[in-house]
């Protein structure tokens, strides 16, 4: 016969199996939703390929747009200041 201890130990583990077992399929979900997610991304960019867009081009605008304006002006005038240093920029 189990004593209360043993019943309490067992309905602990159980709890503690079902609350892992629930994040590992949160995080399965949330896979596969990403997954999906990127699939629809790299279709929007097939189709922009498609219509005549510079798909590098669009991912650049894209990572800039996420950027705070100042931080993107700021990597601009770094940038601007290396090409002229090469001389890839005329004055």
């Amino acid at each position: 016969m189990a004593t209360a201890a043993a019943v309490k130990e067992e309905a602990a583990h159980r709890f503690a199996k079902d609350h892992l077992k629930a994040f590992v399929e949160r995080v399965e979900r949330l896979e596969e939703e990403k997954k999906a997610l990127s699939d629809d991304i790299r279709d929007v960019y097939a189709e922009a390929k498609g219509n005549g867009f510079d798909v590098k081009a669009l991912r650049t605008v894209v990572r800039l747009r996420k950027q705070d304006v100042d931080e993107r002006k700021e990597q601009e005038a770094i940038l601007e200041t290396y090409l002229h240093a090469l001389g890839m920029l005329e004055s």
